[in-house]
């Protein structure tokens, strides 16, 4: 994400049952546990990943958001 110079707010969380609640104002986060990581916006899950796609899928999604908050500047 280095580079971006859209403010984006990112949570990492440990706990997937509290995390996306707890992180609700970020834009986009992630929680963990069991070998699989939740991808959420805005504190709703959109996605579940396997542990080895967590990085990359949270870079593509905050790329998305990314572009998206400049379009509506």
């Amino acid at each position: 994400l280095d580079g971006m110079e859209v403010p984006l707010r990112v949570a990492v969380m440990g706990c997937v049952v509290n995390g996306p609640g707890e992180a609700r104002e970020a834009d986009l986060g992630v929680a963990s546990g069991n070998g699989k990581g939740q991808i959420f916006v805005k504190g709703e899950v959109i996605k579940t990943v396997p542990e080895s796609k967590i990085v990359e899928t949270l870079i593509e999604e905050a790329l998305k958001i990314a572009a998206e908050m400049e379009a509506n500047g």
